[in-house]
């Protein structure tokens, strides 16, 4: 049975677990604000692919997020704060952005992909999107490797996503944006404010 999205999906969330997880997020968007790697990659990005956002997407627990950082051609496509589609993003989609998956939809309405991914790319008014997997070095508190999930990798983490919306008509993605993204992820992971 496909899952609807749901944008009030956290609202339903214990308060007490709530509040913890807004504290942690408020203050990685602080770091992430004043991070000039953080800044320019996003912004380069936006301009040089032409898009109307880039976001960045912090995953502050297992595979539920919110977007930490944005950078527009126009205030009126901002999503700040957006916690995205969390109940269709599962261990299957992160394993394969761990082993550094890049998703490029051309067309949201003709892309075979969940309805609740479909439904929330809606709801922020995308119609083409461009995601790579922002890796990071795990910092030697993860479990170790006999205790780690078959498909994780030992030396990564997954931290989140980079994201290149086109809200104003479908696009078809290059091998060179796709290059572009991925070079603009790989410099994010070297950003402090990505760091722990």
């Amino acid at each position: 049975m496909a899952i609807p999205f749901d944008p009030a999906i956290h609202l339903n969330r214990d308060e007490s677990e709530f509040k913890q997880f807004r504290s942690i997020v408020q203050r990685l968007n602080e770091k992430v604000q004043r991070d000039h790697v953080v800044q320019s990659t996003t912004q380069d990005l936006r301009n040089s692919l032409e898009v109307d956002r880039v976001v960045l997407y912090y995953f502050y627990k297992e595979w539920e997020g919110q977007v930490t950082f944005e950078a527009l051609s126009d205030d009126k496509y901002s999503i700040a704060g957006s916690t995205g589609p969390d109940q269709c993003f599962n261990g299957e989609y992160a394993a394969l952005y761990l082993d550094g998956r890049v998703s490029a939809i051309a067309n949201i309405e003709t892309a075979e992909i969940a309805p609740c991914h479909h439904d929330f790319l809606h709801h922020i008014h995308v119609q083409a999107n461009l995601v790579a997997p922002t890796l990071v070095e795990k910092d030697g508190s993860e479990p170790p490797e006999k205790e780690r999930p078959e498909k994780e990798h030992p030396e990564k983490k997954l931290w989140g996503l980079l994201v290149a919306h086109h809200c104003q008509a479908p696009r078809e993605w290059s091998a060179a944006d796709i290059s572009q993204m991925k070079a603009g992820a790989s410099r994010l992971a070297t950003a402090s404010a990505l760091q722990r």
